[in-house]
């Protein structure tokens, strides 16, 4: 992994993210116009900073556009269905971007690595995923898969944080605490995912995510470097003068304000 020897800073961070985050308003506009249909699939380690990355790209877009798409574990009903069902009813019609918040590759890491599936299980998930992900893609779809990747020690300091800070002890479950305890056997699953769904038709992008704000950054850049969006014109707009009172007294007529404390 490349090292970084010091972590951007928030002026030049915010600098950069305004400029792409205008960028997303334009893929916005034209994923309307042209009826685009994007899955953006964020995998990786735990505290690598996925829930960042995807909360500075819909910042300032529209959530009818952008989904978040952050499923519970399974119920007992979704569990008797194929394994991959519950996920297809969340693809993007047209003038639609879903951001998976993790997805169907939770098969091949935490369930794998903590035994909440079989071998076979395993196996079939494995040997159907790149046929699941060519349907896709043969549908119109355009899919892309980001893995974030941080060193041990990162991932010890931000769990640390977490611990520590109340605004975030939140973050905290217990498969973190299990993720980091089994870090090469999640290395291990990683690897074996790789090797099997890194396919020509769906790629891995791996993000190099120690420094937070490069890689969110860096990933919202690849993300639009690889859908093809136009700037559509816009007629410009002025605002209209407010009417005329024609005798209108504010009436103050509330009873309940809030508390204006700060």
């Amino acid at each position: 992994m490349p090292e970084v020897s010091t972590s951007m800073g928030r002026r030049e961070y915010d600098r950069q993210l305004k400029s792409l985050h205008a960028e997303l308003v334009k893929l916005q506009l034209w994923a309307k116009h042209a009826g685009l249909r994007v899955v953006v699939v964020f995998e990786g380690r735990d505290a690598a900073g996925k829930g960042g990355v995807i909360k500075a790209i819909t910042q300032r877009v529209s959530p009818r556009v952008f989904h978040i798409v952050a499923l519970p574990a399974p119920s007992d009903r979704e569990k008797s269905q194929m394994y991959f069902q519950r996920y297809m009813g969340h693809l993007p019609s047209a003038g639609e971007i879903v951001l998976f918040d993790r997805s169907w590759y939770n098969r091949a890491g935490v369930e794998r690595v903590m035994g909440f599936c079989t071998d076979a299980q395993y196996r079939v998930f494995l040997e159907d995923c790149p046929l699941l992900e060519r349907m896709i893609v043969d549908s119109g779809i355009i899919l892309i898969k980001y893995w974030f990747e941080v060193s041990s020690e990162q991932q010890t300091a931000r769990f640390q944080s977490r611990i520590k800070d109340p605004r975030k002890i939140w973050k905290l479950s217990g498969m973190d605490l299990e993720s980091h305890r089994r870090w090469y056997d999640y290395s291990r699953a990683r690897d074996a995912m790789f090797a099997a769904t890194d396919t020509d038709i769906a790629p891995w992008y791996v993000v190099h995510a120690d420094d937070k704000r490069r890689a969110r950054l860096n990933c919202i850049s690849h993300l639009l470097s690889k859908l093809t969006y136009q700037d559509l014109p816009r007629e410009s707009v002025r605002l209209p003068e407010r009417q005329p009172a024609d005798g209108y007294v504010d009436s103050r007529w509330w009873r309940h304000v809030v508390p204006e404390i700060y």
